[in-house]
């Protein structure tokens, strides 16, 4: 005999699995967040190596242009022209490594290169580190160039053929349908074969794009880096060094924040709750005396308000978020009492902390500019590319600037060493005085 549930449903006796009357699953959706964010790795994976892959093909044309150099120089050596060139060659090549490095180290692991490479002919003969690179130059200037137009290619034929059926009929009579140059589109049904074969294209993107990144930047990241023979005590030395800056920079950092809230704002909230309560005490017996201390408890906290904001800014200033580092030095130029050149050409953007260090180099040494140079003007240069940002800061004064004197120079170097970048200050007394700093973009 049939029985109810407490809803009213009559019990056949049949299992009750979970599933509803029309047979569909209750669970039947829960896998689809899992497969939309498969699609949605797949496609940023995708992405992400078509633009290694692009990058790569940059610097295997590069590498091509070098490698023929290089065959040019062997053979005329017999002669006695190319030894001439033998230098030139060998530091292009060092330098197309080195730029190699800096690309394989944004999109993964950093590759430590070893010590330099000698760029006169008979050591370069006998080093192994020049060996390992042109192995690294003749397999990048093939198969990289080769995987690199690839990554070019391969969107640009996925879009073309994907997109036919939509402008097939636009083209001239007997013109090729698909992007491999055979077919002709006479009717609906070619025109969609087109497009399947733009899926095609699009799937192997997907499914390859990935490896293919990887296969172009394998020879790079094993015959570029240093060998196991190489002594990497130096710069072992120096990333403790850093780190040790990167810590002091930061205590310092710390002490400053603490300093500014406790002898500036502080003091300023001190000094309202003073008045406030003084004013209420006042306002039965003396009303205008309590309103007189109002206005200046509400002067107290303006004040107290706009350093709070000072503050904000010298942790992290919202005007690189806002107009970012052009916009941002742009507006510290016009605040500085020295007439300022400002010239910025950095397309590429780097990580927050650089660009906010970048900011802090340049407002502390336009600081030292208008305190201690008696300079009539001052300019900053910056530029990007290749993972580096390079700044240059110049100023007409009288020179003599020293790390030891106390004019900042010092902490600069610090917060700059803490990103492992590099600091140049030359200031001959009589000026000018120009400092060039370079920091790893960080992406």
């Amino acid at each position: 005999m049939p029985t109810s549930d407490r809803h009213g449903a009559p019990d056949d006796g049949a299992p009750d699995d979970g599933t509803p009357e029309d047979g569909t699953p209750e669970d039947g959706g829960a896998d689809r967040p899992g497969i939309r964010t498969t699609a949605v790795r797949a496609a940023g994976a995708a992405v992400a190596a078509l633009e290694q892959l692009v990058g790569g093909l940059g610097t295997a044309m590069m590498a091509l242009l070098v490698l023929l150099w290089a065959a040019v120089t062997a053979v005329t050596s017999l002669v006695g022209v190319g030894l001439l060139m033998a230098p030139l060659v060998l530091r292009a090549l060092h330098a197309l490594a080195g730029r190699e490095r800096g690309r394989l180290g944004r999109w993964g692991p950093e590759v430590l290169g070893p010590d330099p490479a000698p760029t006169a002919l008979r050591p370069a003969v006998v080093d192994p580190t020049t060996r390992r690179e042109l192995r690294w130059l003749a397999r990048h200037a093939t198969l990289g160039l080769l995987l690199g137009l690839c990554g070019l290619l391969l969107p640009l034929l996925a879009l073309r053929d994907t997109l036919f059926p939509l402008y097939w009929r636009l083209l001239p009579e007997g013109a090729t349908s698909t992007s491999l140059g055979i077919g002709v589109a006479e009717t609906w049904a070619d025109a969609a074969a087109a497009g399947l074969l733009g899926l095609g294209w699009t799937a192997i993107i997907l499914g390859l794009g990935p490896g293919m990144a990887r296969v172009q930047a394998r020879p790079g990241r094993l015959l570029l880096a240093a060998g196991p023979d190489t002594d990497l005590s130096l710069r072992v030395a120096e990333l403790t060094a850093t780190r040790a800056a990167a810590l002091d920079a930061h205590a310092v950092e710390l002490r400053r924040i603490e300093r500014s809230l406790h002898d500036g704002t502080q003091n300023r909230l001190v000094t309202v709750t003073v008045l406030l309560g003084a004013a209420r005490r006042m306002v039965a017996r003396d009303p205008a005396g309590a309103e007189e201390l109002l206005e200046r408890a509400q002067s107290a906290a303006e004040q107290a308000l706009s350093e709070l904001r000072s503050v904000a800014r010298g942790i992290l200033p919202p005007v690189l978020a806002d107009r970012g580092l052009a916009g941002a030095l742009t507006g510290l130029a016009a605040s500085c009492p020295v007439p300022c050149r400002i010239d910025v050409e950095a397309p590429e953007r780097c990580a927050a902390s650089v660009e906010a260090t970048a900011y802090f180099v340049v407002a502390e040494t336009l600081t030292n500019i208008a305190k201690h140079s008696g300079a009539r003007q001052a300019a900053v240069t910056v530029r990007s590319g290749g993972g580096r940002l390079r700044l240059d800061i110049t100023d007409d004064g009288r020179g003599g600037a020293d790390e030891a004197g106390g004019s900042g120079l010092a902490g600069i170097r610090n917060r700059i060493a803490a990103h492992d970048g590099t600091l140049e200050l030359a200031s001959p007394p009589g000026g000018p005085t120009t400092l060039k700093v370079e920091l790893p973009c960080g992406l």
